[in-house]
């Protein structure tokens, strides 16, 4: 019998992935620019469902980064009580549309290392940024479900989300990237959930060394 190098394993799951999920797009409402990259700020330890209940009224509101540099803290924290940590977030938006409107005059820098600099986005809402709007992947979004999908198929041990990002830069070629974030975190989303992953209805349970085994 010939078995797979680890290298051909985990280029099959990366073409398993994109045959499942060939476009997959964030599920985080929005028109724009501006409006995503809120609710990225907005999503952390936080549904996308519940971002989406919040920015719907949020968004008639605030329209602009300009909008959101001249918004009343405690308003703001009011406006996106819904969300987990609103007091730290509305600090953060106000500070970010202060940045991006004396910056860069209200338009988003289009790499990772500027996106970074912006208060409240660090490289995993960069990553989403980039990817969603412009299709430009220089890295790979890990959130808790990539987190998870990549401890369970062996790819890495790690639990730090740069160290995960790492590992998977490392062995997953780098056309599949902006293929590979969207795709994880929907699988890890409706399939290889946490407590009770589908492995019945998973299409990687024959590349997958924890597959049957909850």
């Amino acid at each position: 019998m010939v078995t797979m190098t680890e290298q051909e394993r985990i280029l099959k799951i990366a073409q398993i992935l994109k045959n499942e999920h060939p476009s997959p797009k964030t599920e985080l409402t929005h028109k724009n620019e501006y409006e995503l990259t809120v609710a990225v700020m907005l999503s952390a330890q936080t549904t996308d469902k519940k971002v989406n209940q919040i920015t719907l009224e949020l968004f008639k509101k605030y329209k602009s980064w300009e909008d959101l540099a001249n918004a009343e803290l405690t308003q703001l924290q009011g406006d996106i009580h819904g969300v987990n940590f609103h007091l730290g977030k509305a600090d953060r938006l106000i500070k970010a549309g202060k940045f991006l409107m004396s910056e860069y005059g209200g338009k988003l820098p289009r790499n990772l290392d500027e996106l970074i600099l912006i208060p409240g986005v660090a490289r995993k809402s960069a990553n989403v940024i980039l990817q969603e709007l412009w299709d430009v992947a220089e890295g790979i979004v890990v959130d808790t479900h990539v987190t998870r999908v990549s401890q369970r198929l062996g790819i890495t041990k790690n639990t730090d989300a740069v160290k995960i990002e790492k590992d998977l830069m490392a062995i997953v070629p780098k056309e599949y990237w902006r293929n590979f974030s969207g795709a994880v975190v929907l699988h890890g989303r409706y399939v290889c959930i946490a407590r009770k992953p589908k492995c019945e209805e998973c299409v990687l349970n024959k590349v997958c060394p924890s597959a049957f085994k909850f």
